[in-house]
């Protein structure tokens, strides 16, 4: 069996909710993990993912900004985690319900941390380094228990390798991108020695990049972007997504110039082979 996760920081479903069913009709991913939905709950827009087929949904919404929202063709069951110091919609985590191949889904919208790499001085950057730290002791605690297939995405607002970032140099320094940032998330990482599958198949040096500023005129022709978006996944599912191959997982770069109004982030998919 077959399936195929997504992830996209949309920034604002509401807005972007004809770019989402399009990508969801070209792609076909079973499962999309949605961040920055920016609505409450009750006004997540469900009926168009129903219409396409994506009948299972589960959202964390607020009002203003922040939110994820997790939407499946196959059930889901919604499991209990808490993750935000400050008790923000930034995360919704699910149990995927796929014969005798069920896999945990966590979607995260990691706090970004404000301008100043510094937790004392900056309350931004401590709530994000408490929500990483609350997503170790999580997952330390989960794996004590057993490795369940965990597939972990979303913004994580930390591009960890020298190259998904456009220039390292300039950016160590930079909220993102800082030695501190990196170490922490290494730290998240090595709880259970989570693949990174963005950089499972990637050549050292290759640039990867899913996050590009609305500052510039044209993203692309200076293409200075970075990494900000992940898929991992836990040890039991390293052989289905090692299965594919490079092939399997995809940065879908276009997506930053859908018209009208894109996203700063694109969508990132990977397929896993559950048979292996």
């Amino acid at each position: 069996m077959k399936i195929k996760v997504a992830t996209w920081n949309i920034n604002s479903v509401r807005l972007r909710i004809d770019q989402v069913i399009r990508f969801l009709e070209e792609e076909q991913p079973d499962v999309l993990g949605l961040q920055e939905i920016k609505c409450e709950t009750n006004l997540f827009p469900s009926q168009p993912f129903i219409d396409a087929g994506y009948t299972f949904i589960e959202v964390a919404g607020m009002k203003g900004y922040h939110g994820c929202a997790t939407v499946s063709k196959l059930p889901m069951e919604r499991l209990a985690t808490s993750f935000c110091p400050l008790e923000h919609a930034r995360h919704v985590s699910t149990k995927v319900i796929a014969g005798d191949q069920d896999f945990e889904f966590h979607n995260f919208y990691i706090p970004a941390g404000g301008d100043v790499a510094d937790p004392v001085i900056n309350d931004k950057f401590k709530h994000k380094i408490d929500f990483i730290e609350n997503m170790r002791v999580y997952f330390s605690e989960r794996f004590a228990i057993g490795d369940d297939q965990q597939i972990l995405v979303g913004d994580f607002n930390i591009a960890p390798h020298e190259h998904d970032v456009w220039g390292h140099k300039q950016l160590l320094k930079v909220v993102s991108h800082t030695p501190l940032e990196v170490g922490i998330l290494k730290t998240l990482q090595e709880t259970h020695d989570f693949t990174d599958c963005s950089r499972l198949f990637a050549d050292e040096d290759e640039k990867l990049y899913s996050w590009w500023s609305y500052r510039g005129k044209d993203p692309m022709k200076s293409n200075r972007g970075r990494r900000l978006d992940h898929i991992w996944v836990s040890p039991a599912l390293k052989p289905a997504v090692e299965a594919g191959g490079k092939a399997a997982h995809e940065i879908h770069v276009p997506c930053r110039i859908w018209a009208p109004k894109p996203s700063d982030h694109v969508p990132m998919t990977q397929i896993l082979d559950l048979s292996v």
